[in-house]
């Protein structure tokens, strides 16, 4: 049976290699609506944060998860944010 650690680094490596691999084929101009869309999916480490954050048995634990928690709700706002300015932009002006 494979180890742990040394699975989670392939894991973490292959990651990499994808995210890399599909960034460096998007467009420039689909770059910025892709991001802000994946910096809102971003709601998925604010779970894990909180599940974190919610353990109660150290208190670095604790203040790492508030920290991610913070972090993590910042980036989602940040994403919807860039979502509705981009979205603002196609809508037709009127006057």
């Amino acid at each position: 049976m494979i180890p742990a650690e040394i699975f989670l680094t392939f894991i973490l490596m292959l990651s990499i290699f994808l995210g890399f691999e599909l960034i460096t084929k998007v467009p420039a101009t689909l770059h910025t609506p892709l991001m802000s869309g994946a910096n809102a999916i971003s709601g998925i480490t604010v779970v894990g944060a909180i599940s974190l954050a919610g353990t109660g048995n150290q208190d670095l634990s604790n203040w790492l998860g508030a920290a991610a928690v913070a972090l993590a709700s910042i980036n989602v706002v940040g994403g919807y944010l860039v979502t509705d300015r981009m979205l603002s932009m196609f809508k037709k002006k009127e006057g």
